[in-house]
């Protein structure tokens, strides 16, 4: 194993940009091996061209950002400047997302070469996109280098499979939260304890992009509004490109007086959010996993999702901790959301089951999966 001047072996993670997720895996794997691994984050620049999320300094991992936010390195050099923070790459463990990229691909490969060990971090699904065959080939090349990979759920580890890795060599789980992280900054207890059944509002944390569905959403609720007598609010906490026809659309479906736009809210923000809430929405058309489902139901929460939603695979269980609906089928959301908006005690007994099921979505599971593969043995 690569080791630092105090003997200790190295893990290495690199990710594009260090979210609260990541911080979040990357915390507790330091924790856990504190004194035993050295753990070394590196993220390629310092902020996300989709997210708006910000992230505080680490504390139980060593963290690194290769690039300024106004950097454009080609591929080589990417590739050098990851070069410049590795330890030495016999027996070493680096952990890479975005296999799909050139400069992680040579990065890859040249590990492998020189002995070391590298886990790829996937969590793509074969129906999160349409497929090529020869785009699909080309993919499994990509896929040669890696000693095997860190997943998520069933559906992301199928498609790795079907790419070509082993099954005995796919671990999870990949996509995780702390779940003491999101109760802490939530401020009140999971439900259905804290705020009463009857002062709770629907919930959706999403970017407004096309994929996120919102159009159907707010269909869905403008026909939840026609079958009960004291609506609930409905907050759609994100910003994007269709926050303008979404407001447009609330006020042609004359729901714009209880639809509360609160733009892009920071983690804490929206754990505070989640403790108010009486269920979280996901009708996503695409969605690889969700990584909203586990802060819902860390927070005991019922999850309304699509059936495209990766996260349904391993946490929602339908009519018992939430519910699975079409994403293109607004009357069936709407009868999910009246059922849980006027019915107080189903919904505390999916309540308690999500409170139940959300320990398959912490980061002890990422935990885990690392660990699996510093015990493995080597791909001849």
């Amino acid at each position: 194993m690569a080791r630092d001047r105090t003997g200790r072996t190295t893990l290495v993670f690199l990710w594009s940009n260090f979210g609260p997720y990541h911080m979040d895996r990357l915390e507790a794997v330091g924790r856990h091996f504190v004194g035993r691994r050295r753990v070394l984050g590196l993220e390629m620049f310092p902020g996300h061209d989709l997210y708006g999320w910000t992230t505080g300094a680490a504390e139980a991992f060593e963290k690194r950002t290769l690039f300024a936010a106004d950097a454009k390195p080609g591929v080589i050099g990417q590739l050098r400047g990851i070069l410049r923070h590795l330890p030495p790459a016999r027996d070493s463990v680096v952990y890479v997302s975005h296999y799909q990229r050139p400069a992680v691909l040579l990065l890859a490969l040249w590990l492998r070469l020189r002995g070391g060990r590298v886990v790829m971090l996937g969590v793509s699904k074969f129906d999160d996109y349409p497929r090529s065959l020869w785009r699909e080939v080309g993919k499994s090349l990509f896929l040669w280098p890696y000693h095997g990979a860190l997943s998520s759920a069933r559906r992301p580890r199928d498609y790795l499979r079907f790419l070509g890795i082993p099954a005995d060599r796919i671990r999870g789980e990949c996509n995780t939260v702390s779940l003491d992280r999101i109760r802490r900054q939530a401020g009140v207890p999971p439900a259905p304890d804290g705020p009463p059944h009857a002062v709770r509002h629907f919930t959706s944390i999403a970017r407004l992009v096309p994929k996120k569905n919102h159009a159907v959403l707010l269909e869905a609720y403008r026909l939840y509004c026609d079958r009960v007598t004291a609506p609930r609010p409905l907050h759609l906490c994100g910003s994007g490109p269709l926050e303008a026809d979404l407001r447009a659309q609330a006020e042609a479906l004359g729901i714009a007086d209880r639809v509360v736009f609160r733009g892009w809210v920071q983690d804490a923000e929206a754990s505070r959010t989640l403790g108010t809430t009486l269920a979280l929405l996901l009708p996503s058309v695409e969605e690889q996993f969700g990584n909203v489902v586990i802060e819902a139901q860390a927070m005991g929460l019922p999850v309304i999702l699509s059936d495209n939603c990766g996260a349904r695979d391993l946490l929602v269980r339908t009519a018992v901790n939430g519910y699975v609906v079409e994403p293109d089928n607004p009357r069936g959301l709407a009868t999910v959301m009246t059922q849980l908006s006027e019915d107080e005690a189903l919904w505390a007994a999916m309540c308690r089951e999500a409170t139940a099921s959300a320990p398959l979505g912490d980061v002890a599971r990422f935990v885990e999966g690392v660990e699996w593969f510093l015990d493995a043995e080597p791909v001849a």
